[in-house]
């Protein structure tokens, strides 16, 4: 399974939703780097199960044991080994689904794949579990940027069939106001009303035996101009290759994305102005980056998330050993939307993603030796 990722810095993730434990190892971090371990946790928080009504109600710690590479709290150059130790799994929910697989999941293409010896519990190395591992490694890369003023932000832009819209992220410039309201309120929005009309149109879902989808809008601000390359490695390459790990992700897009095919070039470009005796663009629907590199401008782009595919209502599959249609209740518990959840997992994969970047051009300084 292809589950490293990364060039100057490499993430490699591990583990099964139901195996004992989770876990990632991460490469090529400068020595030096603070680390806030308790800054982490409350990262790791935002995207644990089981915290709230709109989530499962699966509950796990998901407190990370550092194995290695962070010393006196800092990085010390060598790999980054973490494990999180999964505590409340209930396999047997998911026994049946080697043959009557969930519409929606992997579960068919898996155990043609791997002529069925995966692992089905939970979802096995499918699982949105593993984007706790993915955390933990984003999270670290936060904090790293952080150190060089890149600030990472998302929020939850639409919501549903509604298509139930929060206040987008300015475009144009960090507004410390849309970043106070996103870390006073418990659920990802700017506005308090946008928040609680989606929280009931998800409880509404849960309560139907539904579930509903949405889009995850992410902000990088303060990224220096220059970084990246162009065709295979730009960034918006880099993040989109992270970000469609994250399972249920189906589409990714940056700036004005799919918009930009319904404007002329003239409504389109991004006007260039001198601004305190520096180039800066005047609009941002190239969010950010032009020909893979980044412009100065903050970096936007938006992951549409699919609803959750384990559903409390009858689905029609097929019983793949007798060969026959049949009909599929999937039992377990799960998240009635994964939107909210998937929220700081977009922040950890942009992070990751600049981070990798900015160390391979040789652009993320080196700390001061320790004395």
């Amino acid at each position: 399974m292809a589950s490293i990722i990364g060039n100057a810095l490499k993430l490699s993730i591990f583990g099964q939703s139901h195996s004992a434990g989770i876990g990632c190892s991460l490469d090529g971090l400068p020595a030096g780097i603070p680390v806030d371990l308790d800054e982490l946790q409350r990262f790791l928080v935002r995207r644990a199960p089981g915290r709230d009504e709109t989530a499962t109600t699966r509950r796990e710690a998901d407190a990370p044991e550092i194995l290695s590479g962070i010393t006196d709290g800092h990085t010390d150059g060598a790999p980054i080994a973490a494990v999180i130790s999964n505590t409340n799994t209930r396999s047997a929910d998911y026994d049946e689904l080697r043959r009557v697989p969930r519409p929606g999941h992997a579960d068919f293409p898996a155990r043609v794949k791997y002529g069925n010896w995966h692992d089905v519990a939970g979802g096995g190395h499918f699982s949105g579990r593993l984007t706790a591992p993915l955390c933990i490694a984003g999270g670290i890369a936060l904090q790293a940027l952080a150190q060089i003023g890149v600030e990472v932000v998302a929020h939850i832009a639409n919501l549903g069939p509604e298509g139930i819209a929060d206040e987008p992220l300015d475009a144009l410039e960090l507004d410390d106001a849309q970043l106070a309201a996103l870390r006073a309120h418990a659920f990802p929005c700017i506005s308090t009303d946008a928040g609680e009309h989606m929280r009931r149109a998800i409880l509404s879902a849960r309560d139907e035996l539904d579930s509903l989808g949405g889009v995850v809008e992410c902000a990088a601000y303060g990224m220096p101009v220059g970084v990246g390359d162009p065709m295979f490695d730009g960034l918006e390459n880099r993040i989109a290759r992270i970000a469609f790990g994250i399972p249920a992700v189906k589409g990714v897009d940056f700036g004005a994305g799919f918009s930009a095919a319904y404007l002329t070039g003239s409504e389109n470009n991004d006007p260039y102005r001198m601004v305190d005796g520096a180039v800066k663009p005047q609009t941002n629907n190239a969010g950010g980056i032009l020909g893979g590199i980044s412009t100065g401008m903050p970096i936007i782009w938006q992951m549409a998330v699919k609803p959750t595919p384990s559903i409390g209502s009858v689905q029609k599959s097929v019983d793949m050993d007798a060969r026959m249609d049949c009909d599929l209740t999937v039992r377990g518990r799960h998240d009635p939307c994964i939107v909210p959840r998937a929220v700081p997992v977009a922040e950890a994969a942009c992070a990751l993603a600049l981070l990798d970047a900015l160390i391979e051009d040789g652009r993320y300084p080196a700390p001061a030796p320790k004395k």
